[in-house]
């Protein structure tokens, strides 16, 4: 059925022949309410049949001066439409005389263009239903087209914010294996690099578009969080408290990357005895808080934001996070206690349907 509508030629014939269809059912109930004799139906249909034929020209007219100036079109359609309700009527009176009262004619030949004024009023109709529902399909192909653009947009928005992470990351786990490499700890370098593999891996073959479910991100983050154990070693403490009922819910792919490298950068980096990083994940309502701390040094936060920047990654999240939520969503840093600065992530929950579900 869809299918058939979006047909436009095949909605035209369908509109067309209904229209003309409800006109013959009315003209028949109407000659019931007038005691006409059962020959009046032959009429109708005829007459129904001949306005089904003279206005499919009108149509492809119509077509032609679609692109005309608005007087220019009015102007077009009242003659268009005249002539053919001259003609219209002449059939009819025709159909009557001949059927309904057995072969009678007028003495006078302006009388076959008697009642022309409603078939003008009746092929204007038709006109307006026509330009109408044309120009109900021009908006409609405009708003598509207009959705189309701006969700193309939105994608290469999204995909320019997740791939501007692979760089940024990119750079500072080569400078890292680069260091390693100069003070001769090959075999770390080499595990590092073996971590790299994975979670680029992980990272490219996920559509940017996409939200996956927490337990894939959780992955992902000790994919990456491997790596920077191989750095740290024993400076760095890791700790995860994933409520059950929240493993199945749809985030971005790699939101969790940037905020835990930024705890790595600010917290467990800049402490000689390095530092511990948790998340947490929780279902509150219809919402799923995420939570990322550390036990750093800490930062200036304004009304729940840093003072300065917050680096690429706490700035490419929100963007993320406004572009695929608009306004439902929220991204506040506070102080953690006894120290350091946490992250709160609350995002509407989603989780993704199954076959049957879908059904």
């Amino acid at each position: 059925m869809q299918r058939i509508f979006e047909d436009r030629n095949r909605q035209f014939w369908i509109l067309h022949t209904l229209g003309w269809m409800g006109f013959a059912v009315v003209g028949y109930l109407g000659s019931l309410f007038q005691e006409m004799r059962e020959a009046y139906l032959f009429v109708v249909l005829l007459d129904a049949y001949a306005g089904w034929l003279l206005s499919i020209p009108l149509r492809y007219l119509y077509q032609r001066i679609w692109s005309w100036s608005p007087w220019q079109m009015i102007l077009s359609i009242m003659v268009v439409a005249f002539v053919a309700a001259c003609v219209w009527t002449v059939i009819k009176n025709f159909n009557y005389w001949e059927i309904y009262r057995h072969g009678y004619r007028p003495d006078e030949w302006i009388q076959y263009f008697r009642q022309t004024s409603v078939g003008f009023y009746v092929m204007l109709s038709w006109s307006g239903l026509y330009f109408g529902i044309r120009y109900y399909q021009t908006l409609q192909q405009e708003k598509q087209k207009s959705l189309t653009a701006s969700n193309k947009a939105h994608e290469a928005q999204l995909k320019m914010l997740r791939y501007q992470l692979n760089p940024h990351f990119l750079f500072n786990t080569l400078n890292a294996i680069s260091t390693l490499v100069l003070i001769n700890e090959a075999d770390t370098a080499n595990k590092m690099l073996s971590r790299l593999s994975d979670f680029l891996r992980y990272s490219l073959y996920k559509d940017p578009i996409k939200k996956v479910p927490l337990q894939q991100e959780i992955y992902a983050a000790n994919l990456y969080l491997e790596i920077e154990k191989v750095r740290f070693t024993e400076r760095l403490t890791i700790e995860l408290d994933i409520a059950g009922n929240t493993e199945q819910a749809l985030v971005p792919s790699l939101i969790l990357q940037p905020l835990v490298e930024n705890a790595i950068k600010y917290a467990v980096a800049t402490q000689t005895a390095g530092g511990s990083i948790s998340i947490k994940a929780r279902k509150f309502g219809h919402d799923l808080l995420i939570e990322v701390a550390d036990n750093g040094p800490g930062m200036p936060i304004d009304d729940g934001l840093p003072k300065d920047s917050g680096g690429v990654g706490l700035v490419n999240t929100r963007e993320r996070l406004a572009a695929l939520y608009d306004k439902d969503f929220s991204l506040v840093l506070t102080h953690n206690q006894p120290q350091g600065v946490k992250v709160n992530i609350r995002i509407p929950f989603e989780v993704e349907l199954n076959d049957e579900e879908l059904a």
